[in-house]
């Protein structure tokens, strides 16, 4: 994207998925591969989801700006309240492991998240024991304890 980019939330495309505790609906206002270094989006949760899984990233760091409701942000250092206007910054490693989820049986939680990427990154899921790896032309998600020898099939 070399262009400045200006629009309503509202008109941006929207994404959604949900998988059991899991639901969001996602407004890419800086999508993946449209700036060189960053990604931003619009996600608005539902009563009582995650957007997703704990996690942490080695290499991509997150910022989120909360627009509206209240929810529960689980980190090492354990879980904490966050309301409208509050920031949030996730360093790379895992000293910024978190998941987000809606505190509110009725009420949507929205939050802009900013996003510093690279061109290829890893995420760790502690809780589940999953690996992801993200980049151009990979999108995948791994098993910790699925290791292999570095000379299998070769």
């Amino acid at each position: 994207m070399r262009e400045i980019r200006h629009a309503k939330i509202e008109e941006l495309p929207q994404k959604c998925r949900e998988h059991g505790d899991y639901a969001y609906e996602r407004r890419d206002f800086v999508p993946r591969g449209a700036a060189e270094g960053m990604m931003v989006s619009i996600y608005t949760l539902p009563p009582l989801k995650s957007a997703y899984p704990y996690h942490y990233h080695l290499k991509d760091e997150e910022t989120f700006f909360i627009l509206r409701g209240e929810g529960i942000l689980k980190t090492p250092q354990g879980e904490r309240r966050v309301t409208a206007g509050d920031l949030l910054f996730f360093p790379a490693g895992s000293s910024g492991a978190h998941k987000l989820t809606n505190a509110s049986g009725t009420e949507p939680l929205a939050y802009i998240d900013f996003d510093a990427i690279h061109d290829l990154d890893v995420a760790l899921y502690p809780d589940s024991g999953k690996i992801g790896i993200w980049g151009k032309d990979i999108n995948r998600i791994y098993r910790l304890d699925d290791g292999r020898d570095y000379y299998e099939g070769e």
